[in-house]
């Protein structure tokens, strides 16, 4: 999953929400100084990448990527993954999606010295360019892959990966509609069993 799903299926709470963001720049043994709850935010935005491995339909998008990107198949089905949650976004929330993504940020800029030090830098873009909104275009998606493309010492796994997307759109699509109610159910079950272990 990318941004925009760990931070819906962190839930209400605030901790789990600001950890499922902070997931992906926080790698091998979390920080000594992560506060607490954060720390089980963290968690949780893994232990849910590691429950979306596990996933036939999850697996079936990944498959639909063509061989010569497979590499970068999670990656390329957790960006796409995000798109159909921001393009179906009503059905799954009754929060207007620019309320959820504003809310997001404010969050991450109220703790910005316990972000890791990436998504300091690219949290003012982040928030000016609406990062977790504009998924729901396929344009923009293509854009950000793109960009991530740049950072990798094989940028072709990535650059103009958008047309995967817009290739297999619709088999993606109810992949997406498979797998997310299952995460859903997982996330909930895995903050509710935390609270009856504490």
């Amino acid at each position: 999953m990318n941004f925009l799903a760990h931070a819906w299926l962190a839930g209400e709470s605030p901790a789990d929400r600001l950890g499922g963001l902070m997931g992906d720049f926080v790698k091998g043994p979390l920080p000594a100084g992560l506060l607490p709850d954060i720390a089980e935010g963290v968690r949780l935005h893994r232990a849910i990448d590691s429950f979306a491995d596990t996933q036939p339909a999850f697996r079936s998008a990944c498959a639909r990527v063509p061989a010569e990107r497979r590499r970068a198949a999670g990656i390329l089905v957790d960006m796409f993954f995000d798109h159909f949650l921001a393009r179906r976004w009503a059905d799954f929330s009754d929060q207007p999606l620019p309320h959820f993504t504003a809310e997001s940020y404010r969050l991450m800029r109220a703790h910005h010295p316990l972000l890791p030090p990436r998504l300091q830098r690219i949290l003012p873009w982040m928030t000016e360019d609406d990062w977790l909104a504009s998924y729901a275009e396929v344009d923009a998606v293509a854009f950000a892959l793109d960009r991530m493309s740049q950072r990798l010492s094989r940028p072709g796994l990535l650059a103009g990966a958008g047309s995967v997307l817009r290739a297999q759109y619709g088999a993606l699509e109810s992949d997406f509609l498979a797998f997310l109610p299952a995460a859903r159910q997982f996330a909930e079950q895995h903050r509710a069993g935390r609270i009856t272990s504490a």
